[in-house]
């Protein structure tokens, strides 16, 4: 699949993404647009963005610190941030190797610009593709997969509509890993969104590089079919391993979860 032209008058999912966590640098006015059309919509939508890169630095520090994993691969990485996960990683592992995956131009020209360094990678693909991912050069020569590794599909899954086969696109990242590795998997609902706003949040993404398609709590469980749920399971993404949760105060947006691949997957 031909990667996509850069256009600034187009929103990129990774860029509005960004404009929620209200990190502007390297934004366009598309991606501002559609950022302000989303939180007009559902107003909570910047703090689950917040909790999700919250949810994605517990997860990594989980996977490095206790599960004992040294080798990351994070599809749909988005722009590089303060915190990401090389960073969170190194904090408990110096010399944990990330290989990050994006297929938007923008991102890969900022990676390739800032992640430039040893055992850390920034490699070009759709991840709705996952042998071109896997078979990737830069990715086969940083990561072993006959070791234990994790792959990270945290807020990328609800991008890939039923047509394009979500399901599917997981399970053949999962059955690539070897037993005792992991996924981090977090994804949109609107379950506890109006009807019309969930429509209107999603309209915001109709000219974007890519549409958004939240799903249930039950649709999403099925992506981690074949693995086993590490405590607390598949819960609401800010509370997730998250001490300083306070429930109630806000509508659920994402659930999220952490899965270790147990055998048979291969």
């Amino acid at each position: 699949m031909p990667a996509p032209r850069f256009d600034v008058t187009r929103p990129s999912a990774a860029r509005v993404y960004n404009c929620l966590l209200g990190e502007w640098k390297d934004t366009f006015a598309a991606d501002r647009l559609a950022a302000a059309k989303i939180t007009e919509a559902i107003p909570d939508a910047p703090l689950a963005a917040r909790q999700n890169r919250a949810f994605l630095g517990r997860a990594v520090r989980y996977l490095v610190g206790e599960a004992g994993i040294r080798q990351i691969i994070d599809l749909g990485s988005g722009m590089p941030n303060p915190g990401s996960v090389h960073e969170v990683a190194r904090e408990v592992a110096p010399g944990t190797r990330v290989a990050y995956v994006d297929f938007d131009p923008v991102v890969i020209a900022h990676g390739n610009a800032l992640l430039a360094g040893r055992d850390v990678i920034m490699v070009q693909a759709d991840i709705r593709s996952p042998r071109a991912v896997l078979e990737d050069p830069a990715v086969t020569g940083l990561i072993d997969f006959a070791r234990p590794a994790a792959v990270l599909m945290t807020a990328v899954l609800h991008f890939i509509g039923d047509h394009e086969r979500p399901l599917w696109v997981a399970d053949q990242y999962k059955r690539r890993l070897a037993p005792g590795s992991y996924i981090a998997l977090s994804h949109a609902t609107d379950e506890e969104v109006p009807p019309g706003k969930s429509k209107a949040a999603q309209r915001a993404y109709d000219d974007a590089t890519a549409r958004v398609y939240p799903r249930s709590e039950a649709a999403i469980r099925e992506f981690f079919e074949g693995t086993e749920l590490v405590l607390p399971g598949l819960v609401d993404a800010a509370s997730w391993r998250n001490p300083r949760y306070a429930p109630g105060k806000t509508r659920r947006l994402l659930y999220g979860g952490v899965a270790k691949i147990t055998g048979g997957n291969r």
